[in-house]
């Protein structure tokens, strides 16, 4: 590595880690200021509260903000170097833009293999300490208050509960169905064909063993012409179901508390109860692998937007920054939210940010003199 190349380098991160600790610092008192009251009520001391909460606030805004810190932080370092004509003098010496940009890649890389581990492992660990203190002693208890529930828990088993009590876990008015296939009925409608039909007073949960305990149940076993059926009465059977009382539980932020191995596996056991609407996941899983590149596109893009020395100074470039910055970040939440009401692919919610900011550099990347 050339001495140009550990001049700018070292100006990059030390300017990158320089904006994240300031707008870190702005946030924590932001959010100090919001939940004071809360603070001064609950029975937590002043360190209970930064390392169970503050410590892991600020990995995740830091790791979630990062595309976006780059940008601003690139934009400045070399707005700074364009106005001290620092960047005419290098390329007068003959070094082409392109390897100006050197030093950027090196670093926006290790930024965003830093954030890719971050965002797959560490964060999701961070968030369910930080999201159990928001629970537990910030945000009101949580219950459990949808009504005739139905649940698809296998390709062929639908599950039903009139009433769920997330504390007790207890469940009341059951019933799990077990389909042999779907027929039509007289009038042309497609209907299930029972293989078995389980109607109980209450489902409870035993934490000891891990099981559901079915009450004062009623079996009904259907022959092939789905007409006739077998009964069976009882008073308790313990069963072991794809259902369990997380699934009745507060979702909020679910997704972001889930490792890459945790997200995948959870993946795989909705697609295996045969559930349809599970586009917030995988858009969330494709935008881990797509959100470092972004910090790499965005470097390219700052780099290019403020390497001209203008009348105007630094400030423009800087302000121009924030601007495109600010595009950026709608630009991931609209397509976000597009793709996880199930308008758009997951694959193509969680790329179209990275891609339309791709054609963006690509097209600056042309008009700018080599």
């Amino acid at each position: 590595m050339k001495r140009l190349d550990k001049y700018i380098l070292r100006k990059f991160l030390v300017t990158f880690f320089f904006v994240v600790i300031i707008l870190m610092s702005i946030l924590v008192i932001i959010d100090i200021t919001e939940k004071i009251e809360d603070f001064n009520k609950m029975d937590q001391t002043t360190w209970q509260i930064f390392t169970k909460y503050y410590l892991n606030f600020i990995p995740y805004w830091a790791n979630s903000l990062s595309p976006i810190l780059i940008f601003i932080a690139t934009v400045f370092v070399t707005a700074r170097l364009a106005t001290h004509t620092e960047i005419i003098a290098i390329l007068s010496s003959g070094v082409s833009f392109r390897r100006i940009l050197v030093p950027y890649l090196i670093g926006s890389t290790f930024i965003a293999l830093l954030t890719f581990y971050m965002i797959g492992w560490v964060i999701p660990e961070a968030n369910k300490v930080r999201l159990k203190f928001e629970n537990t002693h910030i945000k009101d208890k949580f219950y459990y208050t949808d009504r005739n529930v139905h649940l698809k828990i296998a390709p062929n088993t639908f599950a039903y509960i009139e009433s769920y009590d997330n504390t007790s876990h207890v469940g009341y008015k059951f019933t799990l169905e077990n389909i042999q296939g779907y027929e039509y009925d007289e009038n042309g409608k497609i209907k299930k064909k029972l293989n078995t039909k389980l109607e109980s007073n209450r489902i409870i949960w035993d934490k000891d063993r891990g099981k559901w305990v079915i009450e004062n149940y009623k079996l009904m076993r259907f022959r092939k012409d789905s007409l006739r059926f077998d009964i069976k009465y009882g008073n308790n059977m313990d069963t072991l179901i794809n259902l369990k009382p997380e699934d009745f539980e507060s979702k909020y932020m679910y997704n972001e508390q889930l490792t890459f191995p945790e997200l995948n596996a959870y993946i795989a056991e909705l697609q295996k109860r045969g559930v349809g609407k599970i586009e917030q996941y995988l858009v969330d899983r494709y935008e881990r692998f797509a959100y470092p590149f972004a910090v790499i596109i965005l470097t390219i893009i700052g780099v290019i937007m403020s390497s001209r020395k203008t009348r105007e100074g630094a400030g423009l470039q800087i302000a121009l920054g924030f601007a495109l910055a600010f595009i950026y970040v709608l630009l991931i939440m609209v397509s976000r939210s597009i793709g996880k009401n199930g308008e758009m692919p997951p694959l193509m919610a969680a790329w179209l940010p990275n891609t339309v900011f791709s054609i963006i550099g690509f097209f600056l990347y042309k008009r700018v003199p080599k």
